[in-house]
C-alpha cells in the first residue's frame, strides 16, 4: 500500500491551484501529500499587514501570500515552520506584528536578482513539495469599482469601502492594467493536467489573477479538467448577499467562457452556532443555487469539505484534497497514474 502511495505521488496528474491567502493554502496541505507535481500560482496584489509594510519600506511584491502558501507545502523541521509562522508581539517597535518568515522572504529579495527568483530560493530551504510562484513581478494594486460607481484603490481599503457604500462590487482591475504573467506561471497553466481555482476572498485572492496579461486566456484554452472550489460562507466587506452563481459569474465576467468545467460546492451542514457568529459579522452560508450555475455552462458537484475541528466554517484540507483528486480520475480524458 505505501509503495502504490508513493508511486502515485510521484507520478501524480501536473496540479495547478490559482488563489491567494488562507484559502490557497489550505488547498495545497489537501493536496501536498497526492501529487508531486503541484504549482501555486499566487497573487501579489496586497497592501495591507506586515506585507503592505515591507513593499512599501522596500519596494517589493507583498510575501505574505507567497509564504502562506510555502509554508503549507514545506517540508522543513519543526523549528522552521515555527519560525516561518512566528509574528513579533506589541512591543516589538516597527517589527510589531510583522512574520519572521515574511522578513526572510525580504532579505532573499535582497540578494536575489528577482522576487521570482527569491521565492525559487526560498522554495529550496523549505524543501518544499511543489512550486509556488508569483503570478506576476510586477508592481500591482487592485482598484474595486462599485455598483453606484465609486471606486476605491488598495485591496486593503475595499472592505471598508464596500461596507461604507453598502452596496456590491461590480468589477476589480490591476493598476496598472494586465500586467506581464511571469512565464513559469504560464508555462505550468499550459503544461496542467488539472487546474484548480479557489477557494478563497472572490475579488481580492482569486479573481486578481486573471486580470493578469494572458494568465486568463490560458486557462480558457487548457484542455485541463478546471475546477472552482466554492466556499463555504459569503465574507464581510466583499460577497455579502452573493450565492454561489453570483461567484461563478464573477470570475467569468474578468476571463471569459471556459475558465470553469466544475464548481465543487460544500454539501454538509454548518454548525448553527458558527452560522450565528458569523451572522454577527454580516456573512452566512453561500446559497448553493444549482439550476443558475449550470445555465451558466459550469456543472455543479457537491460533496461535504467542511472542516469539523475548525473554530471556524472552513474547508477541511484532506477532504479537499480527496474530492479534487477523485474528481479528476473520474472525469479527466487523459489519466497519468
Amino acid at each position: 500500500m505505501e509503495e502504490k502511495s508513493k508511486y502515485r505521488w510521484e507520478n501524480g496528474p501536473k496540479v495547478v491551484a490559482i488563489g491567494g491567502g488562507t484559502g490557497l493554502s489550505t488547498m495545497l496541505r489537501g493536496l501536498k501529500n497526492r501529487t508531486k507535481n503541484l504549482t501555486a500560482i499566487v497573487t501579489v496584489a496586497d497592501d495591507g499587514g506586515g506585507s503592505g509594510v515591507l513593499r512599501q519600506d522596500l519596494g517589493m511584491p507583498p510575501p505574505g501570500d507567497i509564504r502562506h502558501c510555502m509554508e503549507a507545502l514545506a517540508n522543513a523541521e519543526p523549528v522552521m515552520q515555527e519560525l516561518l509562522a512566528y509574528r513579533f508581539p506589541v512591543g516589538s517597535g516597527r517589527l510589531t506584528g510583522q512574520s519572521f518568515g515574511n522578513l526572510i522572504l525580504a532579505a532573499l529579495n535582497g540578494i536575489s536578482g528577482s522576487f521570482e527568483e527569491a521565492v525559487a530560493q526560498m522554495s529550496q530551504v523549505l524543501a518544499i513539495t511543489g512550486r509556488v510562484l508569483p503570478v506576476t513581478s510586477a508592481d500591482v494594486k487592485l482598484e474595486a469599482t462599485f455598483e453606484n460607481g465609486t471606486a476605491v484603490v488598495g485591496e486593503s481599503l475595499i472592505a471598508d469601502f464596500k461596507k461604507a457604500q453598502d452596496c456590491r462590487i461590480r468589477k476589480v482591475r490591476l493598476l496598472p492594467e494586465r500586467p506581464a504573467a511571469t512565464q513559469a506561471a504560464l508555462e505550468a497553466i499550459r503544461e496542467a493536467n488539472l487546474i484548480v481555482l479557489g477557494p478563497g476572498s472572490l475579488y481580492t485572492s482569486v479573481i486578481p489573477n486573471l486580470l493578469v496579461e494572458g494568465v486568463a486566456e490560458a486557462i480558457c484554452r487548457s484542455e485541463a479538467l478546471k475546477i472552482y472550489i466554492g466556499n463555504i460562507m459569503t465574507q464581510d466587506g466583499e460577497t455579502e448577499g452573493m450565492t454561489l452563481s453570483d461567484h461563478v459569474k464573477a470570475l467569468l465576467e474578468h476571463s471569459g467562457p471556459g475558465l470553469i468545467d466544475l464548481c465543487v460546492a460544500n454539501s454538509a451542514p454548518v454548525d448553527p452556532d458558527l452560522i450565528q457568529r458569523y451572522k454577527a459579522e454580516d456573512a452566512d452560508p453561500i446559497e448553493v443555487d444549482k439550476a443558475r450555475i449550470e445555465a451558466l455552462g459550469v456543472e455543479v458537484v457537491e460533496r461535504p469539505m467542511i472542516s469539523t475541528a475548525a473554530r471556524y466554517a472552513r474547508h477541511s484540507p484532506e477532504r479537499l484534497g480527496e474530492v479534487t483528486m477523485e474528481l479528476y480520475e473520474e472525469r479527466a480524458d487523459t489519466k497519468v497514474f
